[in-house]
């Protein structure tokens, strides 16, 4: 592994996180450990390390049993202070090359990536070029006066900007960066104020997702570049995650490290979702959606990530590599409950919304991250600062028991059951 890859674990002061203590700091010097596809790295020993974590521990025979039965593609990791404790892969990236799933395969996150663009508006605010209380209307033109007027950066963030927007349509094929910037600036400026802002959650609304990419728009006007631009340099780049990127539809088709994204069918297969844009997910949360569609992911979704570069993410929040202190806790603060799910049911552990994603206490640890799933393509990132555990979860299935698996994660990280 080169050392541009583990600049922020080695080279950086560690910092605490307010309230979320970062008790599980990494050493100065310590890097990550690797290892080869389907096989974990040599698990750290000590009283820190549960057993259920370790290799041949229940999480790693549960997820290799979902492996057995086909229920599971992709690759699972923990990591405790920066050193990795269990690394699986299983299934295949690219079934028509005969590629398998290791342990550096970028998968697509789904809404998983837009963490990243909290992170990229808080750097903007660091450097007093923004400020969360911004309106719409100090940086961008051509939106209602009350949008304008009245939705702040803070609004978009936390997806309680009160807007609706039309739902975009899935089958649209995009064929070029300059044509999904256009389609998201046009999009954006048909949302509707229907709501007081600051009132309520939108979650998955197409109100949030029109919300994040005007977010998205601002740190393009406030920085003169493309939002893909700026966080490859300035979060990608700094936080050591080279692997990760807005990759376009010609690079998935091309570029070995990629996992391709398989969506099950109605008759049982799975089909590669980029080798077939007339098809499309048959999932009842994302009907009919294709990723391979969009050519390039945005502000809401379609980012990729390897396994190891989200372990370097949560180092450098740690570490100040790409948030001074303050603005690492603004980012992963607590600022309004979770509600309850479709049918009623409260949240399974105390819950509440931060930028872009929820944060949780179980077992009396703070857990943050962010999952997501799109058409082929399963994916869950936790950060546990309490404790210094980290836990990815990233499969080219869409048919895999994510929350399951999730659940598994903690259980064998916090000891809760």
């Amino acid at each position: 592994m080169d050392s541009d890859a583990v600049r922020g674990v080695e080279r950086r002061q560690l910092v605490g996180w307010g309230g979320l203590a970062a008790a599980g700091a990494v050493a100065a010097g310590t890097a990550l450990v690797g290892a080869r596809p389907g096989h974990a790295a040599p698990a750290p020993s000590g009283p820190g390390i549960p057993p259920d974590t370790r290799p041949g521990g229940a999480y790693d025979r549960y997820v290799a049993e979902l492996a057995a039965e086909d229920k599971f593609s992709g690759v699972v990791l923990l990591s405790h202070r920066g050193r990795t404790v269990l690394s699986r892969s299983y299934g295949m990236a690219d079934r028509e090359k005969g590629i398998r799933n290791h342990e550096d395969v970028a998968v697509n996150l789904a809404s998983g990536i837009q963490p990243f663009l909290s992170v990229a508006v808080l750097r903007l605010a660091q450097q007093g070029k923004v400020s969360l209380s911004d309106t719409v209307g100090a940086h961008l033109t051509g939106f209602a006066d009350d949008i304008a007027g009245q939705v702040t950066l803070h609004h978009l963030l936390t997806g309680t900007s009160g807007l609706s927007a039309p739902a975009p349509d899935p089958r649209r094929v995009f064929r070029s960066r300059e044509e999904v910037s256009e389609f998201h600036r046009q999009w954006t400026r048909q949302a509707k104020l229907e709501a007081a802002p600051g009132t309520g959650s939108q979650a998955h609304t197409d109100g949030a997702g029109a919300g994040l990419a005007i977010a998205a728009q601002i740190v393009e006007a406030v920085t003169g570049t493309t939002y893909w631009d700026y966080v490859h340099e300035h979060v990608f780049g700094r936080a050591g995650m080279h692997g990760s990127a807005f990759y376009t539809r010609p690079q998935w088709l091309t570029d070995e490290h990629i996992a391709h994204s398989y969506m099950r069918q109605a008759d049982g297969s799975r089909v590669d979702a980029v080798r077939n844009l007339d098809k499309g997910s048959t999932s009842p949360d994302i009907p009919g959606k294709n990723p391979g569609r969009a050519f390039i992911g945005y502000a809401g979704g379609d980012g990729f990530a390897t396994a190891p570069d989200l372990v370097r993410f949560a180092h450098a929040l740690r570490d100040g590599t790409v948030l001074d202190r303050p603005f690492a806790d603004l980012l992963t603060g607590a600022k309004l409950p979770q509600a309850a799910r479709g049918d009623g049911a409260a949240p399974a552990h105390p819950s509440f919304m931060a930028y872009a994603m929820p944060v949780k206490i179980i077992n009396g640890q703070w857990v943050i991250g962010r999952g997501g799933a799109t058409g082929g393509s399963a994916a869950n990132w936790n950060i546990y600062p309490d404790t210094g555990w980290v836990g990815v979860v990233l499969s080219n299935y869409d048919d895999v028991p994510l929350q399951e698996i999730l659940d598994r994660e903690t259980q064998a990280v916090t000891g809760s059951r």
